[in-house]
């Protein structure tokens, strides 16, 4: 995929391509379930299994463009199996992008005007979904709010740890303005792949001295053999795919009980 060389030094990553919906749909029973947050927007919402032994932290998943698919709700459980009160909003509103889109599909037109010209996936729009579904988690009694957010999701991790979210957690991050990054006001780890078209070494370059500058606790760990998606939607037959989406998910939880 061709970039455009100029922009590189106004962003942290580059705008979500085709790369962005390659992958493997995962298997496994789900635990948590759909709920409605402020009779607004959908969410998936996934509790420890005995909420005595929750940790009282809450954890905001964000997707990567395919939304509230099979492969964001087993995260989310995943991130409640450990203890934190799980909430996946739809950040789209229904208007997901397919996995595996076709080659044709225009991915700047749906950022800007969505599926149908009028539901755009820009930040004004996705703002108001992120302090919505925060309210809804401190509602349910957490004081801190953790934030993980894959691909797409990830620009919104970053935008709003410096205001609602008190930790953040990224994998191959898409769409991040170095102007984002620069606004951090919390502990940020950033899971990097490989081969990334998106987040490619020059971006992990510019995203590592803009964190160094702010003195902020931080990490990017590479994960070799890996591609963008490797996070969310890794070929679990392949060895280093496999072990590198385990990995990352463990990364994420040692910075949370770390830091958060």
């Amino acid at each position: 995929m061709r970039r455009d060389s100029s922009i590189a030094s106004m962003r942290g990553s580059y705008p979500p391509g085709q790369c962005c919906t390659r992958g493997q749909l995962q298997s496994g029973p789900l635990t948590g379930s759909m709920t409605k947050i402020e009779n607004d927007f959908d969410a998936y919402i996934s509790l420890p299994g005995n909420m005595i032994a929750s940790n009282g932290h809450g954890l905001l998943l964000l997707s990567d463009a395919m939304g509230l698919y099979q492969n964001t709700k087993l995260l989310a459980d995943s991130f409640a199996h450990q203890g934190y009160i799980c909430l996946a909003p739809d950040i789209f509103r229904g208007d997901p992008v397919p996995l595996n889109i076709p080659e044709i599909f225009d991915f700047q037109a749906w950022l800007s005007g969505g599926s149908t010209g009028d539901n755009g996936h820009t930040a004004e729009h996705i703002d108001p979904i992120i302090l919505m579904a925060c309210k809804a988690l401190r509602d349910l009694g957490c004081n801190r709010i953790g934030a993980a957010g894959y691909c797409f999701g990830a620009k919104y991790v970053v935008r709003h740890c410096s205001t609602t979210i008190d930790c953040g957690f990224i994998a191959h991050p898409s769409f991040v303005e170095e102007e984002e990054l620069n606004a951090l006001s919390g502990p940020l780890s950033v899971a990097a792949a490989e081969v990334d078209d998106i987040f490619p070494v020059s971006m992990r370059n510019i995203s590592e001295a803009t964190l160094q500058g702010l003195q902020l606790p931080y990490q990017i760990v590479l994960y070799g053999g890996t591609s963008h998606g490797f996070a969310t939607r890794a070929d679990m037959d392949v060895q280093l795919e496999r072990f590198g989406k385990e990995q990352a998910f463990k990364q994420a939880i040692a910075w949370f009980e770390e830091f958060l």
